[in-house]
């Protein structure tokens, strides 16, 4: 077998991720437009034109659909990274790819930020923020361990709970924003969040270039 071979998915696959994505798609339009726990999976299934029971062949529940949505904006997170080349052991400042991080974050939500608020309600409704790995904290607590090895991080500094806490203020940035009548600049307000924690764990050289 070929390389391409393994790699391409045969017709079958293609038509089942086809079908999933226009499930998905039709469930985050009506999400967005009505409500998530307005949305009922008869309706979804009827704006994909697929039968109930194809709904369930791909989501077990509509709270998958969330889940789904989560994993897609991981993947979009993990994607900017690497097309701008940023990674723990590159060669940038660390205070430098955590504020990247931070606008990438920032970017994800602001390309459609009626659908981000509408899901974003959804997430915290279905009780993701209580049992969902927290993948963001991951990759700020990789970014922060790097810089303790470059000595740009103070070593006493714990990376996986500055990890937590640049997770916690994301998160908390993006809940004011999300409000109906907020007027904020998101990203704007991830870096004075991000530059403001990393004040208490930067080392005396590095904080001051």
């Amino acid at each position: 077998m070929t390389e391409r071979q393994s790699v391409v998915p045969g017709r079958r696959e293609r038509n089942k991720l086809r079908i999933r994505s226009r499930i998905y798609d039709s469930a985050l339009e009506l999400f967005t437009r009505q409500g998530y726990e307005q949305t009922t999976v008869d309706e979804i299934t009827e704006a994909a034109d697929v039968a109930r029971g194809t709904f369930f062949n791909h989501f077990q529940r509509k709270e998958d659909v969330i889940a789904a949505w989560g994993e897609t904006r991981r993947e979009l997170l993990h994607g900017g990274l690497a097309a701008e080349g940023l990674r723990p052991d590159g060669e940038e400042s660390t205070a430098h790819a955590l504020l990247r991080c931070m606008s990438i974050l920032a970017d994800i939500s602001l390309r459609d930020a009626d659908q981000t608020r509408a899901l974003l309600t959804a997430w915290v409704k279905a009780g993701f923020p209580l049992h969902e790995q927290p993948y963001v904290s991951d990759t700020f607590a990789a970014f922060v361990e790097a810089g303790q090895g470059r000595g740009e991080i103070r070593a006493a500094a714990d990376a996986r709970l500055v990890g937590f806490i640049l997770r916690d203020v994301y998160l908390g940035a993006l809940f004011r924003w999300a409000q109906p009548d907020a007027e904020m600049d998101l990203e704007a307000e991830l870096h004075a969040a991000c530059t403001t924690v990393l004040g208490g764990v930067l080392t005396g050289d590095t904080a001051a270039r």
